[in-house]
């Protein structure tokens, strides 16, 4: 359901309608937009980012396939992928191979880890989809480097697209979606900025709807319920608690079960930021939308704009002050530090940050899951006495809470 005639609609309405979208896992949406576009291309993402403004310059949708879950058992998957390996390929595979997605037309894999472009190849061994793009990312950040290489790289998606509509992507039509993922990120930002003062307004769980429902939708239709949500959360709801501030970091591929995330906030935080979703938010402010080579916009955007994120590799710009950098901007009282299990970038990335925030007094917890867990009485116990520490001895030195 879309916005309609700028009627402002209840919050909890919304909430429902992103929940709705959000985890569904025949993707209707999607289906129903191809319907309605006779030369429309679906072309499904996988975490962390792509720039989803080239997709839809090309006449697609992008959407984001972020596995099943909790919701949906991992059988097939299994068959291709170790035990040992992190939960969200094997669950993507079954979704795929269970036809979740046979109105996709192609899919792109952005370098994460070695696990992701494995998952490439086993699409191509079976002939998944009409195309299939394993999309490197620039490891160097030099514009006349890194940023010639990832125009390249989305030259690439662009060409494969036009094969399917033969649809010529414009300067003009490039800006157009710049412009209107400007107004995504900006909106997302704002209601992040709300939060940051009055968390209470708006759940992580809610917000986690509400920013994962775009990645399956057109982005005209969510921004219009951006729009609304931010109208809402400006009047101001709710009522504070006596909850501590946290910064949640690691989750920013295979994404947590809800009731992980709902548990976090009933442990006695609230989270002003986070990964969760992060290819949603990666690049912080706009994008030049007024150029003649919009390419070289999205790829500047990336070398200079991006999130701080495991799957990003910048020496010149270290992740833990960056991280420390979000803690002390967001006003937070600690880091949560929540990876899947088996995720290579996340837990390598954990003894560098927690060694930095001893050395500058953050506090922290760190512990592991996978999507689809469904117990949380152990984490939230860890979580609510990381909670209470902070509560009762706010005045003293920080100290680290690591658990495995």
């Amino acid at each position: 359901m879309q916005p309609n005639n700028g009627e402002l609609k209840p919050l909890d309405h919304w909430i429902r309608v992103c929940k709705e979208h959000a985890f569904d896992l025949q993707f209707t949406r999607a289906r129903k937009w191809k319907e309605e576009h006779a030369d429309g291309v679906v072309v499904g993402y996988m975490p962390v980012y792509f720039p989803r403004e080239v997709i839809h310059a090309a006449g697609g949708l992008p959407v984001g396939i972020f596995g099943g879950g909790d919701r949906k058992q991992i059988i097939k998957g299994d068959a291709y992928y170790q035990s040992y390996i992190c939960h969200i390929p094997r669950s993507i595979i079954d979704l795929v191979l269970d036809n979740h997605t046979d109105h996709f037309d192609g899919y792109i894999f952005p370098s994460i880890c070695d696990v992701l472009r494995n998952l490439s190849g086993i699409f191509k061994l079976n002939k998944l989809g009409k195309f299939v793009k394993y999309m490197d990312f620039p490891q160097n950040f030099l514009p006349e480097v890194g940023g010639v290489f990832y125009q390249q790289e989305m030259q690439h998606v662009m060409h494969y697209i036009k094969e399917l509509n033969g649809k010529e992507v414009t300067p003009e039509a490039l800006n157009r979606s710049i412009a209107l993922y400007n107004t995504n990120r900006r909106l997302i930002a704002r209601i992040y900025d709300i939060r940051q003062d009055h968390p209470w307004r708006l759940t992580l769980e809610e917000l986690y709807y509400v920013v994962r429902a775009g990645t399956v939708m057109p982005v005209e239709e969510h921004n219009a319920i951006l729009e609304q949500v931010c109208d809402h959360l400006e009047r101001g709801t709710g009522k504070a608690q006596d909850k501590i501030k946290v910064v949640l970091s690691g989750a920013f591929c295979e994404q947590p079960a809800v009731g992980l995330i709902r548990a976090i906030e009933e442990a006695g935080c609230y989270v002003v930021d986070d990964d969760l979703m992060l290819g949603s938010r990666m690049i912080l402010g706009d994008i030049d939308a007024t150029t003649a080579e919009p390419l070289k916009a999205i790829a500047h955007a990336y070398i200079h704009q991006s999130q701080l994120s495991s799957s990003i590799y910048d020496v010149d710009n270290p992740k833990e002050n960056r991280l420390a950098k979000i803690v002390k901007d967001r006003g937070a009282d600690g880091v949560i530090f929540a990876s899947a299990s088996f995720c290579d970038p996340s837990l390598l990335d954990a003894p560098i940050f927690q060694k930095a925030f001893d050395r500058m007094g953050i506090r922290y917890i760190a512990f592991q899951f996978s999507e689809n867990i469904n117990q949380f009485k152990v984490i939230k116990e860890q979580v609510g006495a990381f909670s209470d520490s902070i509560k009762l001895w706010e005045d003293e030195p920080a100290g680290a809470a690591l658990t495995n």
